[in-house]
């Protein structure tokens, strides 16, 4: 009977969820050469090839297709089985950006509880600013937030310790409406907002004002799911990552003669130290850089 190395099936895994080698060695905190070691000793004790590999892609091959749920189901009966002799599960409080969650939130939950079924974690929704605030405090262990390049020079010349933010990717804030929205003739830009305060709200009337385009409030929601709903009902235009929008909605920023917006900096700030967790935390970024 073969018995498989369960280090060598979770290295098979987190390649096949990032599609890299390389990032799959960041996440397990090793390098690329050790995790392909691993997936080629594992094809060998399987005698099949699970990754067809290029020098520019990786990607499952019809074998690693087909064993890639049964290597999951393992790696959760194993944590399973670890936290039936009654190990205590630990809690990792994040905070996240509603505009850097997007779409596919439910996704990555799933990603985090397939990772370790035995860690609780507690996530918080809201602004960047308050989930900053909060990790200052220390009521959240991790934030993953979206910053202007000027605010993540100002927490830097703080001085005092204040950056241990670690950038994962910059992304375009785009003008947002319904396919075939116009605005009114003769009147001000209606705008759909987030409440102050709120880093996209101020990105996007700045560079209204100084384009010098009149523009009103027409819709102000405490959360991205309302301002979705505003904008896809026809109601406005607005400011927002793409990853945030709700599905049919088209970038007008050209055709309407819009000004350009900023970009975001997306940034994670930890202070996790313990490896299960960490290594969880690691899997949510990634999610969401390649997701």
């Amino acid at each position: 009977m073969k018995v498989l190395d369960l280090d060598a099936v979770r290295a098979f895994v987190h390649v096949a969820d990032l599609n890299s080698f390389t990032r799959a060695a960041d996440l397990l905190g090793t390098t690329q050469s050790a995790v392909s070691l691993k997936v080629k000793r594992l094809e060998a004790h399987l005698g099949k090839p699970l990754f067809e590999r290029t020098p520019r892609s990786v990607r499952l091959s019809a074998a690693g297709g087909a064993f890639l749920d049964a290597a999951r189901e393992l790696l959760g009966a194993h944590e399973r089985a670890l936290g039936s002799l009654g190990a205590e599960k630990r809690r990792l409080k994040v905070g996240l950006s509603e505009h850097v969650a997007g779409a596919n939130l439910a996704a990555l939950v799933a990603s985090l509880h397939r990772h370790d079924p035995r860690l609780v974690i507690e996530m918080h929704l809201g602004s960047s600013a308050a989930l900053v605030a909060q990790y200052d405090k220390r009521r959240l262990d991790a934030v993953i937030v979206r910053h202007e390049p000027e605010e993540i020079a100002a927490r830097i010349a703080h001085g005092d310790g204040a950056w241990d933010g670690v950038r994962l990717f910059v992304e375009p804030l785009v003008w947002l409406a319904a396919p075939g929205w116009k605005p009114p003739a003769g009147e001000p830009l209606p705008l759909a907002v987030l409440s102050a305060p709120c880093g996209v709200r101020a990105a996007a009337v700045r560079a209204l004002d100084e384009a010098s385009i009149v523009w009103e409030e027409m819709f102000v929601g405490g959360g991205i799911a309302a301002i979705g709903a505003a904008i896809t009902a026809g109601l406005a235009v607005s400011a927002l990552a793409r990853r945030a929008a709700p599905a049919g909605v088209v970038d007008v920023g050209a055709k309407l003669g819009l000004p350009p917006l900023p970009d975001s900096h997306v940034v994670m700030y930890s202070r996790v130290r313990e490896r299960g967790a960490a290594d969880a935390l690691q899997t949510l970024a990634q999610s969401l850089v390649h997701g």
